[in-house]
């Protein structure tokens, strides 16, 4: 990633979007990194020193539940300190000035919302809530999570562990949602790929889907992504920092049309 901004494809993209009919944004936890909350894959990320599937599986939850509130609890403490940063905060201005019709997102925090974002589309589940495994009883997820402090596992009156409504490995989507999401999609013209690598499946067939049917791709991630070749415009750069100047640059495109590209305030 280099230090400035590639200004020839801030101005593509504001263009692409001030264009676009049914925009929709694809997030994934690149996203959230600057609020402090940690991605999956990279070298530093959750899963570089634990097996996800001898923790966060469904199968391991079953067999061990406590053992996932105590991975899970300093996590917990990051996601619920988590603010929005400027990235959430574009985007639910673009929804807000009709740019952008859904956020798409596998994030579990919450921060899109907290932002502002209202079309929001969690296909990897939420912490406001937890469900029972037996008899699918559902409650606010504190008490879960405050049982599971005091090394306790909350359980329903059948008998069976209240699970956070989050996404675990070897668990199905949410297939309702999954649908809205994908309909959304479907309709794009535009789709932008944010802070997403695009290595978990189903979700990462979704942007690909959308470029085949002629949807315009734009993807904002620090690492490279298998659809790079495909998209419209590429920024390897902070979204922080991306996705504000993207704004900024519609909005001067909207108060000056004919205003020139290299008149452009050198970005950071």
């Amino acid at each position: 990633m280099g230090t400035t901004m590639n200004l020839e494809k801030i101005e593509q993209a504001a263009n692409l979007l001030r264009k676009a009919q049914h925009a929709v944004v694809l997030t994934g936890a690149g996203i959230s990194t600057p609020s402090g909350v940690p991605d999956f894959r990279s070298d530093a990320g959750i899963w570089q020193n634990q097996n996800p599937f001898e923790v966060a599986a469904l199968a391991a939850f079953r067999h061990d539940p406590l053992r996932f509130y105590r991975w899970f609890q300093p996590l917990l403490k990051q996601l619920l300190d988590a603010k929005p940063n400027p990235a959430h905060t574009a985007l639910a201005q673009l929804e807000r000035e009709g740019y952008i019709r859904a956020v798409v997102t596998q994030n579990i925090d919450g921060l899109h919302q907290s932002a502002g974002s209202r079309e929001v589309y969690e296909l990897h589940g939420h912490l406001r809530s937890a469900t029972c495994l037996g008899c699918e009883t559902q409650i606010p997820s504190d008490r879960v999570f405050q049982a599971a402090q005091r090394g306790n596992i909350l359980r329903c009156q059948c008998g069976e562990a209240f699970k956070p409504d989050v996404v675990l490995f070897d668990e199905l989507l949410p297939r309702g949602l999954f649908w809205l999401a994908q309909r959304a999609i479907d309709k794009a013209d535009v789709v932008i790929v944010a802070g997403t690598s695009l290595e978990v499946a189903p979700v990462c067939e979704m942007p690909l889907r959308a470029w085949q049917r002629g949807a315009k791709l734009i993807i904002i991630n620090l690492s490279e992504t298998y659809l790079d070749g495909q998209a419209d415009i590429v920024l390897h750069h902070d979204l922080a920092i991306a996705l504000p100047a993207i704004v900024e640059r519609m909005h001067t495109i909207e108060a000056n049309p004919d205003i020139a590209t290299h008149h452009l305030r050198q970005a950071p």
